[in-house]
């Protein structure tokens, strides 16, 4: 068993261009003053980190790393969430996804995809080089368009998607398998991971690569309909990043799973502040808990009521009341149940 680490922030939906969220030492004040013990950080803002200086630089690193320390805080994980889904995005995507490429690739889709997968390759040198050992990001999409199809798929569609993804993947892979760190697919609706046959399905066209695993989060889950706490049974071993995200689903007679034209508010899905939704938390930590998940709890706000500043000071003291120091000992110890030799064994039994 593993006790879990935190409470932890992910700071990406907290950034502004308003103090204290507008630079990496006032969201590192902010964090810490609230409680929290440590962050996860996105990448794509250069304000926050170079991951082109990063990478080629430990000297950089460590100085990044002690500029975080200094304010109490670690950090758990750096996140490629948007490079991550720019490694594969489906031609149907390509203008909206666009929003987060560099102005001077916009509408080069292919050079777009080549630049996604060097920062995520700089992105598992930079990690090692803080001494991190999982790292979070999306696989990306090809396929999400087919999810529901109609006409039907031609046969062999998905395992050339799959295909394709992979291989998009593996020299990725491979650099965060040199390095060290693990690469924690947020298992998340609209990437081609999304439930556990699909990661199953990416594992195996990967060759069951020894870098992928899973971020947990398990809001996207009820969203699904699937079972969250069983999931954990399923794939525990891969499971090495967590968010602490809560969602609830409430269809109607107008509206289900497939409620996503409407806004956040109205849908039967939605995502809610830990402790709001419907994720059953005290088994969610028992789960990791038990199965030595060796794991920082790290909230990520995304909720359409409350706001982000209430989520964020009701978190750390969520995660604090959720995370369970593991016993060395069993309650019944007192009552005996020391070795004995096969000769006693056998008494007891009457033989």
């Amino acid at each position: 068993m593993q006790t879990i680490k935190g409470p932890a922030v992910f700071l990406a939906q907290f950034m502004d261009d308003k103090e204290p969220f507008n630079s990496l030492e006032g969201l590192c004040k902010w964090a810490s003053d609230l409680g929290y013990k440590g962050i996860q950080i996105p990448t794509l803002d250069k304000s926050i980190i170079d991951l082109d200086i990063a990478a080629d630089s430990k000297t950089y690193c460590d100085e990044f790393k002690g500029k975080i320390n200094s304010y109490g805080l670690e950090i758990t994980e750096l996140s490629t969430h948007i490079q991550g889904q720019l490694v594969a995005v489906h031609p149907a995507h390509d203008i909206m996804f666009d929003v987060f490429a560099p102005s001077h690739l916009k509408g080069k889709y292919k050079e777009r995809t080549a630049w996604a997968i060097d920062q995520m390759k700089k992105a598992g040198i930079t990690s090692q080089h803080l001494g991190l050992k999982a790292h979070a990001t999306f696989s990306g999409s090809l396929l999400w368009p087919m999810m529901h199809p109609w006409p039907q798929q031609p046969k062999g569609l998905i395992e050339l998607g799959f295909k394709e993804l992979a291989e998009r993947w593996k020299p990725i892979l491979d650099t965060f398998e040199d390095n060290g760190v693990a690469v924690c697919y947020e298992v998340h609706p609209v990437e081609d991971i999304h439930d556990g046959d699909t990661f199953e399905r990416f594992l195996e066209a990967t060759g069951n690569h020894k870098a992928v695993n899973i971020l947990y989060d398990p809001s996207h889950f009820v969203l699904q309909q699937l079972d969250y706490i069983s999931y954990i049974d399923h794939y525990h071993e891969f499971i090495k990043a967590f968010h602490v995200k809560d969602s609830e689903f409430n269809p109607s007679g107008k509206k289900g799973a497939f409620g996503g034209y409407n806004d956040w508010k109205d849908r039967a899905g939605r995502y809610r502040s830990p402790g709001d939704g419907q994720v059953n938390f005290k088994r969610v930590f028992s789960k990791l808990a038990e199965h030595g998940c060796d794991v920082w709890a790290v909230l990520e706000w995304e909720c359409v009521i409350k706001s982000p500043e209430q989520g964020a000071r009701e978190g750390v003291k969520f995660i604090n009341d959720h995370i369970i120091e593991v016993t060395n000992k069993r309650f019944d110890d007192f009552a005996g149940g020391e070795d004995s030799s096969e000769k006693d064994l056998k008494k007891i039994l009457g033989l």
